[in-house]
């Protein structure tokens, strides 16, 4: 009852965002998935069956554009419950990431997870604000961060500081939402208003892609791309929700507010499009020298 009510009063701050309350009232029991605990859309391009490993190839397409490799540090923002940090540390071999996350109750459980795959000494999660970020400049071979960045208060003040604790040459790498850039109807920005005030969507973050790769240029990054992957992440994921959602044991352990408003919102969304929000994989670069800063700033030579 407690979570179901600090959900309903999400409706009520619309102006304000509260990732935090969200995650606390969404709890340990409203994933999708199976056996994993993905809070995410995932990415359906290989066709998964699954949550679990649709979630497992958002997490690998992440890795991939940031270029996550051995013998790396990366930085995690917007941990979760860190199943993605395990499949980095096992696939990717980095030789540390570090989770930031405002939701106490994920880390609790995160931790939980990394321990006892024997993790903790390489994946170190703690609680914190994506704008303040708790590490010294330079920190970092690559940021990541997967259906996170939306939610940070603001996505310009994260952008900076992961510019920040990167290292010269680091890569920045999310899957985030942002504005369509098609204008709304009056139903559609309802809508929209509904779903940002749910989601806690900071008003200052809609944007669309053209506006996502200007600010990230001015954040100080170069070589930025914004692509959309909707197709491969949004109808897919709508269409196994409307299915999933008819499972009984899922149906007793979900949240029932959070799963009222995502079976509204799969039922409603029969014909499928991104004329409200669109879903795109973020990539962008810390330049690796001085001649490279020169060129970064505006007038430089290219």
């Amino acid at each position: 009852m407690l979570r179901s009510l600090q959900l309903l009063s999400l409706f009520l701050t619309p102006a304000k965002t509260r990732a935090a309350t969200l995650y606390a009232g969404l709890g340990e029991g409203s994933s999708l998935c199976e056996e994993k605990r993905y809070l995410n859309l995932g990415y359906w391009a290989n066709a998964p069956a699954r949550l679990d490993e649709a979630g497992d190839d958002l997490a690998r397409l992440v890795a991939r554009a940031g270029g996550l490799g051995p013998g790396m540090e990366a930085l995690d923002a917007g941990c979760g419950f860190a199943d993605q940090d395990i499949l980095w540390m096992r696939e990717c071999q980095p030789s540390r990431i570090d989770g930031i996350n405002s939701s106490r109750l994920q880390l609790e459980r995160a931790r939980e997870l990394v321990a006892a795959q024997g993790l903790q000494a390489r994946i170190v999660l703690r609680e914190g604000d994506a704008v303040r970020l708790p590490y010294p400049d330079g920190s970092f071979d690559a940021v990541l961060s997967i259906e996170a960045a939306f939610h940070f208060n603001t996505r310009d003040g994260f952008l900076r500081e992961a510019y920040r604790v990167l290292r010269s040459g680091g890569r920045l790498a999310m899957a985030d939402l942002c504005a369509a850039s098609v204008p709304m109807e009056l139903p559609a920005r309802i809508q929209a208003l509904i779903g940002r005030s749910f989601w806690q969507i900071p008003k200052d973050n809609m944007y669309d892609s053209a506006e996502y790769a200007r600010r990230l240029g001015a954040a100080g990054f170069r070589n930025a791309t914004v692509e959309s992957i909707w197709q491969d992440v949004y109808p897919r994921f709508i269409d196994f929700a409307r299915v999933r959602l008819r499972d009984s044991a899922l149906r007793r352990r979900m949240n029932p507010v959070f799963r009222a408003f995502l079976s509204t919102s799969a039922n409603a969304r029969k014909r499928v499009r991104p004329s409200l929000m669109d879903y795109v994989l973020v990539r962008a670069d810390k330049a690796s020298s001085a001649l490279d800063l020169a060129d970064a700033q505006p007038g430089g030579h290219h």
